[in-house]
């Protein structure tokens, strides 16, 4: 459902970490939201980073191009001076986002970038 799919984290092309029903959504996931301008980003799959200082009471947000590959799209109103305002899972292919994130992409697209640049 939408409830389950809006709170899971892509870790492969078909694979993802999802509360298995709607009651666990409120148990077990971790609300971070997205924004063109993150503070947090990823080492290996699944664990959080800070990739800047963050202030106190900042809300944590990362960038959906480090973790999301599959066919979506959202308008962004993260409101911040790099904002592309529309977010897709091709995002992780533009040169600047891979630039900027260098590091920070889950492992499995921190793999799609290195073949890319392969090719």
């Amino acid at each position: 459902t939408a409830e389950i799919g809006d709170q899971s984290l892509q870790i492969h092309d078909d694979l993802y970490l999802s509360p298995r029903t709607v009651d666990e959504v409120d148990e077990t996931s971790i609300r971070i939201n997205h924004s063109c301008n993150a503070n947090v980003g990823f080492r290996g799959q699944v664990l959080y980073v800070a990739i800047r200082d963050i202030e106190v009471d900042e809300e944590l947000c990362h960038d959906y191009a480090m973790d999301r590959t599959d066919d979506y799209r959202l308008e962004c109103a993260c409101g911040t001076l790099s904002c592309r305002g529309t977010v897709t899972g091709e995002d992780w292919r533009l040169p600047e986002v891979q630039a900027r994130y260098e590091g920070f992409f889950v492992e499995y697209v921190a793999d799609k970038i290195r073949r890319a640049a392969a090719d």
